[in-house]
């Protein structure tokens, strides 16, 4: 990192906005993770960021450590360069182009994408996604039972209410999308709970409104 990325990054760095324990580790939350969490979203403002904006990044940050405190009880293995590229470039994908990202970047610190603490930022959200693929979505199970009735009491009166007159599609065409859909609605609720009852259990403290 250049000298002055490294000044700026060690102004941002400076304040701690809350901290998330569960009893043995303490995570910290600082300013500086806000402002990185709203680098990564396209058409938030920057310069100022809003207090809606900076709230809803604390939120987040909160969530993402009560995964993170989690995670780090399983063994796992790190994630590696190859998945680190992809997942920067999926990043990328929701940016009209790579130096308007980098740009972003630049505002809240960073040299690059090639930055150590960017990629830092990369491989704990590879952490957590792995955590909640293994925690949550493997164990999910829909049954064409569940298929069936999803696409008679959901599918059906909705493709209906928004295509009239068009030819419906049959279960078996739509089968994958349903079965996608039921996956990732169950799995939604479950993470839900999950960050319920950890928040019940967490020390979770704010030390700076934002």
């Amino acid at each position: 990192m250049m000298l002055g990325a490294v000044g700026q990054a060690q102004q941002l760095v400076d304040k701690t906005v809350a901290t998330v324990s569960d009893g043995i580790r303490t995570e910290l939350i600082t300013l500086s993770d806000l402002r990185w969490q709203l680098a990564l979203q396209p058409g938030v403002s920057l310069s100022p960021a809003s207090s809606e904006d900076l709230n809803r990044a604390l939120q987040t940050q909160i969530d993402q450590r009560l995964f993170a405190l989690e995670a780090e009880r399983l063994p796992s293995r790190p994630p590696n360069e190859r998945e680190v590229a992809e997942k920067i470039q999926e990043i990328l994908g929701y940016f009209p182009s790579t130096a308007e990202f980098e740009s972003r970047l630049r505002a809240v610190g960073f040299n690059s994408i090639r930055d150590d603490n960017f990629e830092r930022i990369i491989l704990q959200r590879l952490a957590i996604e792995r955590y909640l693929d293994f925690r949550f979505r493997s164990f999910v199970v829909v049954t064409p039972e569940d298929e069936e009735v999803y696409y008679r009491e959901v599918f059906t009166p909705d493709f209906r209410r928004r295509f009239p007159g068009l030819l419906m599609p049959t279960l078996d065409e739509k089968r994958e999308e349903i079965r996608s859909s039921l996956t990732e609605d169950r799995v939604a609720a479950e993470i839900e709970a999950f960050l319920d009852d950890a928040r019940r259990r967490a020390e979770i403290t704010i030390l700076l409104p934002v």
